[in-house]
């Protein structure tokens, strides 16, 4: 067992999310699902419990506790893509699968958990700072997903 794990609550589909991000995602599994032993707050005795999965290998647990708690863009999962392709792969399948747009590389999956689909010539413009990362910083700000080849004529000039 790890020392740190990410739990995310879900109202009461946590074992779903997670074969969703198994089918998408590279490095990402689903572990044990663990019942309910008894009833409790959004389920019965029997009903999945916990989810212990992995996304992009960060161990996570997911946790069906019912509707009291709803996701927020306080947390993400920010996955680093290396060009249009890729990009665009995980944008649709989260999009696609019930999920909504965002700006500037954020979306939500239709379980409400934010996701950042940050190409890596995002990071890199904003980690070189200056001019170059003011320029891809404000192409950015008219996006939802991003568009590598404008970023990367932003980097330009």
């Amino acid at each position: 067992m790890n020392k740190n794990t990410i739990c995310i609550w879900y109202a009461s589909e946590a074992e779903a999310a997670a074969r969703f991000y198994a089918e998408v995602f590279p490095n990402t599994s689903v572990g044990a699902v663990h019942r309910a032993p008894s009833d409790f707050p959004g389920g019965r005795k029997g009903d999945v419990l916990t989810v212990d999965f992995t996304v992009v290998g960060i161990p996570c647990i997911g946790l069906n506790g019912g509707d009291v708690f709803k996701q927020s863009e306080a947390f993400s999962f920010q996955i680093m893509t290396e060009d249009q392709e890729e990009t665009d792969r995980y944008w649709n399948a989260i999009v696609g699968n019930g999920g909504q747009e965002s700006e500037c590389g954020w979306c939500k999956d239709r379980w409400g958990v934010s996701w950042q689909i940050t190409p890596r010539v995002l990071t890199e413009a904003m980690a070189a700072g200056g001019d170059e990362a003011k320029r891809a910083f404000e192409a950015m700000m008219t996006m939802q997903k991003i568009d590598v080849a404008k970023i990367a004529a932003a980097r330009r000039g």
